[in-house]
């Protein structure tokens, strides 16, 4: 089901092909201790506890895309554990309301997991929306692996990061360094981008589902163009993947 709203509002941004070249350095994000405002949108990811791995296998991964599903709304109307317990015929009609309602803490733009953390790139659409999001996200998340796991613990290293994103440009810019997270770290090769199917990159061209690609598709003439943009920065990625590597060794 597709939860697409449309964002009307102009840019005073430069059109995306006149855009610097050189946008890691400028983009890759820099946390600072910002109050996290409705209306704007942010950059947030966390990691692993002492870097370790928090996803394992692909029931890993479907059930943190579960947990962003079903927890940006503002008034879940159980927990999510009980939800996957209730009867098919009960589940679509509790997100038939909720869909109905359309109250939502954030607005999902982007998103990528990978196996040891994750980025989001949200819009805050209530006070203390990200900070609610985020923490019925992981401790549902935490809940579900330490479960399953038979281990006990955190399983994210302390509170979120986020970074204020503050124009169109690095609205565009962030979402793209996102989508190619997991090929400039070498987790994916290139040709499998855009079937990876942990991260929205897929939704922006099929069906969005609980994502929201308008604020950042509705700054290029057609998708195709986005896609273009995306390919754009892999190889550059990449390089400067592998000479942070070297600088660490």
């Amino acid at each position: 089901m597709s939860y697409l709203d449309h964002l009307e509002g102009g840019t005073d941004s430069p059109p995306v092909d006149k855009l610097p070249p050189n946008i890691y350095r400028r983009y890759i994000p820099n946390p600072r201790s910002t109050p996290l405002v409705s209306g704007e949108y942010y950059h947030v990811y966390n990691r692993g506890v002492a870097l370790q791995p928090v996803f394992l296998n692909k029931r890993d991964y479907r059930q943190l895309l579960f947990d962003l599903s079903y927890y940006r709304f503002t008034k879940p109307p159980v927990k999510l554990s009980k939800f996957k317990e209730l009867s098919l015929d009960q589940r679509l009609y509790l997100l038939s309301e909720l869909k109905r309602k359309d109250e939502k803490l954030v607005e999902i733009i982007s998103f990528a997991l990978m196996p040891n953390h994750f980025h989001l790139l949200l819009k805050q659409c209530v006070n203390k929306g990200i900070s609610t999001f985020l923490s019925r996200v992981t401790n549902s998340y935490t809940k579900f692996f330490n479960t399953k796991n038979e281990r006990v613990g955190p399983v994210f290293q302390g509170v979120f990061k986020s970074v204020h994103i503050s124009t169109t440009e690095q609205l565009i810019h962030v979402s793209r360094y996102i989508h190619i997270n997991p090929t400039v770290s070498f987790v994916i090769n290139r040709e499998e981008l855009f079937s990876y199917p942990w991260t929205s990159l897929p939704n922006y061209f099929h069906n969005p589902d609980f994502v929201n690609p308008v604020p950042v598709l509705s700054n290029f003439s057609s998708p195709e163009d986005y896609k273009k943009f995306i390919l754009d920065q892999i190889d550059y990625g990449k390089r400067l993947e592998e000479i942070k590597h070297l600088a660490l060794e």
